[in-house]
């Protein structure tokens, strides 16, 4: 069961490290064979998103059917057993989530990147005329 959560750690560390290249000052040139290398990589990517939703419904109903120990009945293995199997849940779910907003930012930033490339070239044609 952790393979998932590895390869998800994988994917948020290598979306962390695209999203740094992107915002990055760079000459134009090199920023927009980032841009269009990224925005390739993107498409075949979005599968991260459903991947990290499911990983997060099955976070939520784990810990709506987990056992509680929070009686005296629980001896001090079975609640540290508890507590840490609570901050494993945290700790899965804030990787969810990261994976899904890092996601969503690189999308952006190549989008912006894409927009003011457009505008320039819009504007270099009035400019010409």
């Amino acid at each position: 069961m952790a393979l998932q959560w590895m390869i998800l750690g994988y994917v948020v560390a290598a979306e962390a490290a695209i999203a740094i290249l992107l915002t990055l000052p760079s000459p134009k040139l090199i920023k927009d064979r980032i841009v269009a290398l990224v925005s390739l990589f993107l498409q075949p990517a979005t599968g991260v998103v459903p991947f990290a939703a499911f990983q997060l419904l099955d976070i939520y109903w784990k810990n709506e059917h987990r056992l509680m120990c929070t009686s005296d009945v629980c001896t001090a293995a079975e609640r540290d057993r508890y507590e840490k199997s609570i901050y494993k849940a945290q700790r899965n779910a804030i990787l969810c989530v990261f994976a899904c907003l890092l996601y969503w930012c690189i999308f952006r930033i190549c989008k912006f990147h894409k927009d003011i490339k457009e505008k320039e070239e819009v504007e270099k044609r009035y400019k010409n005329q």
